[in-house]
């Protein structure tokens, strides 16, 4: 059965004290708090809780609003050094990332409540401590507006998908360009949790489940983390969680919205995303995807009850995901300097399916005039079971050996901050370095994207080929070792062809360009002469000139065909990748310069 208002009513006959209700509650869920009201509300919980409570602010928005996080462990470890000494994991909770999607927030205050003050789950937190963020995007989540999420079905007022700059925080993990990110990252290294889960409202088709759920796929992960994450939410969470009277499904990312009967993909998850940037730093990450068409009391309450089932059963087992997690840190530190490793850097889907039943409802397709397309309407009054085809499976697409370290001159700031960001180990060089080998890669052929993407043009293709090289360093070039427990994140950013890689994203944009030229009169001498002196080059001009009619109309293509083949070019070093790779050999020589 659905959750509805027989849940509702459970939870608040659980009150002892009704000025303990939430704004939400008060309200029957038809709204959600200001980021003030939410504020108040958990300053009160910490003054009635000083020992199980405590508010800080981590950071401040770009319109100048604290970003608060919530510690809350029984026992009173309530900071980071406090959750290591007892052994005890560290859970993040993350809601309003986008800050329309705000169940999060109203379930956590309804859960705190419940731990601290009421009194009805007084043991959840005995061996965890939970971090918990109300509202990422504080500045979006004031940005409020009742036409701010047209698919969905309340509160009144919702706050703005993306933050002030108008970017979505949720595809900003590994660039971090947004204030919001970069205090985020801090928060992570302070804590460095155990486990994420990060709370959304879905879009999409109409079906029967309350709520969806989302975990990378275990070839994004190491096998323990892996292990561990299937077990606690396959196993265990969810068996448990529909018990309670929900529906839940894993996400549903149908191949096409105009007919769920033609079955689920994955949808694309990657390291700018909140659960993909947890699979690199090791940690299992779990997005809870609530479904727009229910009531939002409905939501939250769904939120309240999986989030209650997830803590209750990490507390039960702490040993076990700090056991997982330290084997993932340790498995990562020694797979540096392993020339048989493999990482895959990029994914594809499985081409084989697996049967999944669908709890959706009936629904008819007609041609719309309006669209020239197929219309779909669903009939939630009539419930049917679909079995349907489940592409979600990944497999590693391209794969490679990390390096015993990467090397990044120290001319590459931009570079050097954004490691900084995410807390990369590195060591800076303070005077040059001579004849160092290393490994470079020569980027050829870019193409970028038309439109722009979270505020950047991404590079969507380049042809690559690694070379020696020999090079000096300048002073503050800095040696980023595979052997740290965050080395894949320092893939991620450095290698060119990792999806979310700083060159994707445009940070290395003027390698590609061009800075000198030759005059149109100097370049005709330049290519008589290497006529004359080439056969070959002769031979390929000419035949360049019969297959391609547009270069041969060109007469500038015509004239760089030759620039382009000269020292003069050449020595621009174009489309050479700043950062180098270095071997275990090649490391050892630096160490001892």
């Amino acid at each position: 059965m659905c959750l509805g208002f027989f849940a509702l009513n459970v939870h608040a006959a659980g009150l002892h004290d009704s000025d303990w209700i939430t704004p939400a509650e008060s309200s029957h869920f038809r709204t959600t708090p200001s980021y003030a009201d939410t504020l108040a509300y958990l300053q009160r919980l910490q003054k009635a809780a000083p020992d199980k409570i405590k508010l800080e602010t981590f950071g401040i928005t770009p319109q100048g609003l604290p970003m608060t996080v919530v510690i809350a462990s029984t026992d009173g470890d309530l900071s980071p050094d406090a959750a290591r000494a007892a052994h005890k994991p560290v859970v993040l909770v993350q809601a309003g990332i986008h800050p329309g999607e705000i169940e999060g927030k109203d379930a956590g205050l309804m859960l705190l409540r419940d731990i601290a003050v009421t009194g009805k789950y007084p043991h959840l937190l005995d061996h965890v401590v939970l971090v918990y963020i109300p509202v990422f995007s504080v500045d979006g989540h004031e940005h409020t507006s009742p036409y701010n999420r047209i698919n969905q079905n309340g509160p009144d007022s919702m706050g703005f998908r993306g933050q002030a700059q108008y970017l979505n925080l949720n595809r900003d993990y590994i660039k971090a360009d947004a204030p919001e990110m970069l205090a985020w990252l801090k928060l992570w290294q302070t804590w460095l949790p155990d486990f994420l889960i990060d709370v959304h409202t879905t879009d999409g088709a109409d079906y029967q489940y309350d709520l969806t759920w989302y975990t990378e796929d275990p070839h994004k992960l190491d096998p323990v983390i892996a292990n561990w994450q299937h077990t606690l939410l396959v196993d265990r969470a969810i068996p448990t969680y529909e018990k309670l009277g929900h529906l839940a499904s894993i996400y549903l990312e149908f191949k096409d919205g105009r007919d769920p009967r033609k079955g689920i993909e994955n949808f694309g998850s990657g390291p700018r995303f909140s659960t993909g940037y947890a699979a690199l730093q090791n940690r299992p990450g779990l997005l809870i995807e609530t479904h727009m068409l229910k009531s939002y009391a409905v939501r939250v309450h769904a939120v309240y009850d999986l989030l209650r089932v997830v803590l209750g059963d990490i507390d039960s087992e702490p040993a076990s995901l700090l056991a997982a997690t330290s084997q993932a840190d340790a498995n990562t530190v020694a797979r540096a300097g392993n020339a048989q490793a493999q990482v895959p850097l990029t994914f594809k889907l499985d081409p084989h399916a697996t049967p999944f039943e669908l709890k959706g409802y009936a629904f008819a397709q007609t041609h719309s005039d309006v669209s020239n397309d197929t219309w779909i309407q669903y009939d939630p009054t009539k419930p049917v079971t679909y079995r349907i085809d489940n592409w979600n499976g990944l497999l590693p697409d391209i794969s490679f050996t990390p390096p015993a370290a990467y090397v990044v001159p120290g001319e590459w700031k931009t570079i050097i901050e954004k490691l900084d960001a995410h807390g990369i180990a590195y060591r800076r060089i303070g005077h040059p370095m001579k004849e160092v080998d290393a490994t470079a890669y020569q980027l050829d052929q870019p193409k970028w994207a038309n439109e722009p993407f979270e505020s950047h043009l991404m590079l969507q293709s380049f042809n690559l080929h690694a070379q020696p090289v020999e090079i000096t360093l300048s002073p503050g070039s800095v040696i980023v070792p595979m052997n740290q427990r965050a080395a894949n994140v320092a893939i991620e950013l450095l290698e060119p062809q990792a999806p979310d890689s700083l060159l994707r994203w445009g940070y290395l944009n003027a390698i590609f360009e061009q800075k000198e030229y030759g005059e149109q009169r100097v370049l005709e001498k330049l290519a008589r002469d290497m006529l004359a002196k080439d056969p070959a080059l002769k031979a390929e001009f000419e035949k360049k000139l019969h297959d391609d009619p547009s270069f041969a109309a060109n007469s500038r293509a015509r004239l760089s065909f030759f620039y382009d083949r000269s020292p003069w070019y050449t020595v621009q070093r174009i489309g050479v990748y700043p950062v180098l790779r270095v071997d275990a050999a090649q490391m050892a020589n630096i160490a001892t310069k």
